[in-house]
């Protein structure tokens, strides 16, 4: 039986964007097509097949312990980037302001996707979505050289429409305007843990 079934979803690629820059900038550049290997994008910052753990993997490993590399990628939706934009008060959140490094749209509740869920792009190339993506103040400084006083709220509103980080299942290449089909594993609750205990 297959594990993974296709939803019959059916999204548009909107924006591929890499960032070449260094430390807290996070700011990433459009292109309109990218190169894609095991390691992520050609050109990406935070591609490889390993890097150094993070605040994200903080309770499984001491900081900088290297790990395989499932964060190659981050990947946002334009609707709920305009969703986050309308409860801030501004007129629109630019992908590139967050890091992205692919924008889609046509996608419902892009950010709650579980894990495993395939993006698989009519060029052949297939991400694997690792987990949400949760907000974070670097967005925000960003934000805030756009709009000073709105910045401050970004962490607010983007919690659970911040999207999603990704590896790579499938090389190839990505063009903007490709499709994008979306292919969800059978998912069941696990309520057992401290997280369900009262």
């Amino acid at each position: 039986m297959a594990v993974l079934i296709d939803s019959g979803i059916q999204g548009k690629t909107e924006a591929l964007l890499v960032h070449r820059g260094s430390g807290d900038d996070i700011t990433t550049e459009s292109i309109e097509s990218v190169n894609v290997t095991y390691e992520g994008f050609d050109g990406e910052s935070h591609s490889g097949l390993t890097r150094a753990s993070c605040v994200r993997v903080k309770q499984q490993y001491p900081e900088g312990t290297e790990i395989r590399n499932t964060r190659q990628l981050s990947v946002v939706s334009i609707e709920e980037l305009g969703v986050v934009a309308d409860l801030m008060g501004i007129d629109a959140i630019s992908p590139s302001w967050v890091g992205a490094n692919l924008c889609v749209s046509g996608i419902p509740d892009f950010t709650l996707l579980p894990p495993s869920t395939r993006l698989i792009f009519s060029g052949g190339v297939s991400l694997v979505i690792d987990m949400e993506n949760e907000p974070c103040e670097y967005p925000a400084q960003v934000i805030s050289e756009h709009y000073p006083e709105q910045g401050k709220l970004f962490v607010k509103h983007a919690f659970g429409r911040r999207g999603v980080t990704a590896w790579v299942e499938k090389e190839g290449c990505i063009k903007n305007g490709e499709t994008v089909l979306v292919h969800v594993p059978r998912v069941r609750a696990y309520l057992h843990g401290k997280q369900h205990k009262v």
